[in-house]
Formats: structure tokens, sequence, C-alpha cells
């Protein structure tokens, strides 16, 4: 049986350049699509959904987050990039269990998903076993959101630099998990690329993806490890393409960020965390100049928020920062970067970046009904004079009160529909806890623990 919603009398932000806004509008969801969007659809025989006072519009996008770390959030607040390699990484991954990986990635899906962002690459680098890879793309199924689960293998992978295949179970997970492969869940391969591994396990690592015929994620160009001229060995073994995404690109050369532009390759920048560790300026002016429109990533919340608001504000920020330092930016006739070109990078770009574009990113009938509404009329936002600007100004998860996922009602009224957000603090407390309590029982992490005080010794680019 057909399911209609009408979400009535909303001002509509669509992110479609062919539709533009809307002061006022109504959007028709048949089933899991938007079926249609115009100023007054009449009257529709629909379940209604009142958006009055609100702003209609697409659900964010993440194009990159470490979603398994969920539960350690705020542990690396005063980390260095080398602290988080040793700290986290290589230090309390290898404590994880199947239930673990299950516990953060519940928890950090249903975190996104409250937060407004209706789809999410999960960069799981630390599935160390067939049961830990199982565990996390169930977490993803169960949490309700729009998910790539970006197969990374495990820790024993990310001894830099490394010479260890890709872990060969990413296979398994793909026959097993991904054979229908359009559902809520799709899959691409998370590579450490040159930076990590060294070129000829690259070369086997993307072979191996692109036999799988799956899209590749891969870190470059983030802190010292990035000047080391990794998109350039990437091309002169022939390995850049439009399937490859590259996260972060702080310290790549313009030429390197050129070679990416010509490939149809696309990027993923985190400017909160890019900053917070010491991977370099985010690099979207630089991203911009090459023909490059990047998707936004919150890439780990054991620094930072999980939520795109405030990213959209850092990476806005920033670059007009950078901008306005060069003499003579004052006297410019307008900004280089506005309110709705970053509002593109957490909807519409990240889409594109995600291989999505066709599915989501914006209100176009056609698409999947991701669908946000965000109170207007609260002292945030009211009154509405520039819906985009206030929108990544202003806007933050609390305003979130109504989120669609393939048209489908899964927060109202501010509250997330069911259990979730009960079981997601839940399990991340018990796990969270458990977790600790082996770290501190082994020879290697005794000094691990909660608080704020736990300083791990840095792995650096040198060693």
């Amino acid at each position: 049986m057909t399911q209609r919603r009408l979400i009535k009398n909303g001002t509509i932000v669509s992110m479609d350049p062919t539709l533009g806004d809307l002061a006022r509008g109504d959007v028709l969801v048949e089933d899991d699509r938007i079926e249609a969007l115009a100023p007054d659809l009449g009257p529709v025989d629909a379940e209604i959904i009142d958006a009055s006072g609100c702003i209609v519009m697409p659900g964010l996008i993440d194009t990159h987050r470490h979603t398994w770390q969920a539960f350690l959030r705020g542990i690396a607040a005063d980390w260095t990039l080398g602290q988080y390699m040793t700290g986290l990484h290589l230090g309390l991954s290898a404590f994880f269990t199947a239930e673990d990986t299950y516990a953060g990635n519940f928890a950090g899906a249903v975190e996104a998903l409250d937060s407004g962002i209706t789809t999410l690459l999960d960069w799981s680098h630390n599935v160390n076993t067939p049961e830990q890879s199982d565990a996390a793309v169930h977490a993803l199924a169960d949490s309700g959101i729009r998910a790539v689960f970006a197969h990374g293998g495990g820790a024993d992978m990310y001894q830099v630099p490394s010479d260890v295949p890709h872990d060969r179970d990413v296979r398994r997970v793909r026959g097993e998990h991904f054979s229908a492969g359009d559902g809520l869940l799709t899959m691409a391969m998370a590579l450490r690329g040159p930076q990590f591994a060294t070129v000829d396990v690259t070369e086997s690592d993307v072979a191996l993806a692109r036999e799988l015929d799956l899209p590749i994620t891969l870190h470059a160009g983030d802190g010292e490890w990035g000047r080391s001229g990794p998109i350039r060995r990437l091309a002169e073994r022939g390995l850049l393409g439009p399937d490859t995404t590259y996260v972060h690109c702080n310290t790549l050369g313009d030429d390197e960020l050129r070679l990416i532009a010509d490939s149809g390759g696309t990027v993923s920048i985190a400017p909160d965390i890019e900053m917070q560790m010491g991977h370099g300026w985010p690099a979207t002016g630089r991203l911009l100049a090459a023909g490059i429109r990047p998707g936004l990533s919150i890439d780990t919340c054991v620094s930072n928020g999980g939520h795109l608001w405030g990213t959209m504000r850092v990476a806005l920020a920033t670059q007009r920062a950078l901008d306005n330092s060069e003499p003579g930016a004052s006297d410019r006739p307008e900004v280089s970067l506005g309110s709705r070109d970053v509002l593109s990078f957490a909807t519409l770009d990240g889409a594109r970046v995600l291989g999505l574009g066709h599915k989501v990113g914006s209100l176009t009938p056609g698409k999947q009904a991701d669908i946000l509404l965000v109170r207007a009329d609260t002292v945030a936002l009211a009154p509405l004079n520039n819906p985009v600007g206030q929108l990544v100004y202003a806007a933050h998860p609390g305003l979130v009160d109504t989120i669609l996922v393939a048209g489908e009602v899964v927060k109202h009224h501010g509250v997330l529909i069911g259990d979730r957000a009960k079981r997601a603090c839940r399990l991340a407390t018990e796990h969270r806890d458990a977790l600790f309590d082996r770290a501190a029982r082994s020879e290697r992490l005794t000094d691990a623990r909660t608080g704020g005080g736990w300083q791990p010794a840095p792995l650096t680019a040198a060693n």
C-alpha cells in the first residue's frame, strides 16, 4: 500500500539549483521518494506534517567518520595527531571486541542521525575480525541512518609504513551484506594509501577495490605524512580515478590538487579536526581554485562534536579568515565563499562525493526523501531574514524537529522515534567502562584513563 506524507507550509531550502528556495511551500513524499515540491500542492490525500515555523531542507551528509570511536568521545580533546595514532588507533583499538564495535557504531550513527545527518560514510578502520565487520554493518542498519560502510581493515594494517595488504575479508563482507547494492546501506573500501602503506601495497589494494567494483576513500595530505607527495606517487602508477575520494588534502601541493581534479576524484574535508590535530589549514579555498567542491566530514568524535552545523561554521570562518588575511581583502566587492556554498558542501556536494548524488542531497522530485524540518520560530532563528545564512551560522542539533530517511519518520517533535537514543547512551557507557577496564589490566596501556589527563606518547612522521 502506498504511503503518502505531505510536508506543508514550510520555508523550503531545496538545494536544487533549478528549484531554488520558497518562502512558503509543500513537499509531497510518496513511499521513499519525493513526489512533488511547490508553493501550494493543494488538497492531497496524505498524512500531513505541519512545517509551519520550520525550514524544510535536505538531510545533512557526513562524508568521512570513524564511527566506531563514538563512545571514546572527548578523550583526545588535547591530543596531537601523533598522540591520537598511538593512544587510540594503535592503542585502545586493540582491546575492542565485536560487541564494542557494535556499540560504537550504533551510538555514533544515532548521534549523527539525531543532529540531522541522514547519510554518513563510516570509515571503519578497526575491523580486525570478520565478527567486527559484521557488527559494524549490523549497527548501522539498526540505527536507521543511510550509510556507506567503508571497510578499512584492522590495526595491524597501520604499522607505518605498512606492507600488509588490505584484509581479504572484504570479499566476504561484500558478498554477504551488499550483494543487492541499493538499500540504505552501501559499501566502499577505506584504503591507507601511500602515506601509510607502501606504494606496491597501495596498488594491490586499489586493484582489489576495483575488482570488487567498490568506491575508494583514502587519507591524503594530513599533517607531515601528507607532505610526502602521495598523489604524485599514485599518479605515477596510474592509480588516480573518479572512483576515489581523498580525505583532508591540507598539505598536498597545488599540483596534486590539480591531479585530483583532472582525474575526476572527489575530496572530503574535516576542518575541525584538521586544525585541532595539526593536519594543516583546511584546503577549502585551494580546492575550489582547482575546480573541486568538497564534502564535509566530522572525522572523529574523540576530539570534536559529532554534528555538521558546527563544522559548516568552522569551514566558512576559517576560509574567510585566510582570505581576509591577504592584502587588500577589505576592498573586495564580495566574499569568495558564501553560506550557500558551505550548505551545499554538507548536502548536494556531499552526496556527489559519496556517489549518491542521484539519490540524495537535494529536495528534488524523484530523489529519496531524506528531509529535515529545522525549527525557525525560536529565539535562535526568528525572524527569518536569510534562511541559508541563518542555517549555517545559527542552527544547531537542538533545532532539528523532524527527520525523514527514505520517507520514514525517524525523529518528530525533537525526539528520536523508539528507544534508539536511550539504547545508544546505555551501550556507549557500558562498553566504554568495559574497554578501559581491559586496557588498564594490560601491560601496554596501564595509564589509559578517562577524565582528560591521559597524554599518550606520540607517533611521529619520522619514526
